[in-house]
Formats: C-alpha cells, structure tokens, sequence
C-alpha cells in the first residue's frame, strides 16, 4: 500500500547503436589527444592512407588539446543524454 504513493521513476532506454559508435569515436579522439605522444598519434594518422585534406583536418583536431578535453566530455554525455531521451 505505502508503495503506491510513491512517483513515478523514470527509466532509462539503452542509447542507439549510432550513438554509441559516437560516444566511443568522441573518446579516441579524446585519448589521442591528451594521453598519447602526439608523435605517435600523428604517424598513426599518416599511416591511415586518407585523403591529404581529411588528413590534415583530423590531425588539427586531435592536436588541439581544447577539442580533445571537450571530446572526452562530450563522450559519457552523449551516453548519457542518448539513455534519457528516446530516439537519440
């Protein structure tokens, strides 16, 4: 009886696959570019054989140290938020 006053609880969803794929590509970004030598991480990017335009790009992003300390914030909240609202 004492049970049926209390609110409802809200229940969380399992996040889409997309946005998992997402959170999990924010991270290595995120890891390439505050934990790793940046020597190493800028071979291994060269090493990919991409186009020299998407080359270059992604190397701009994973040195910024900005963008990386926001990537490895924005990971666990797109997780996160994609468990709170359906569809996401």
């Amino acid at each position: 009886m004492a049970l049926d006053i209390l609110p409802a609880m809200p229940r969380p969803n399992a996040p889409r696959m997309i946005t998992v794929l997402i959170a999990v590509a924010l991270l290595a970004v995120g890891i390439a570019g505050t934990l790793i030598d940046p020597g190493t991480v800028n071979g291994f990017i060269r090493g990919l054989g991409l186009p020299n335009g998407l080359e270059r790009d992604i190397l701009g992003l994973v040195g910024d140290r900005t963008i990386a300390y926001a990537c490895l914030f924005g990971s666990p909240m797109l997780l996160v938020i994609g468990s709170l609202l359906p569809g996401i």
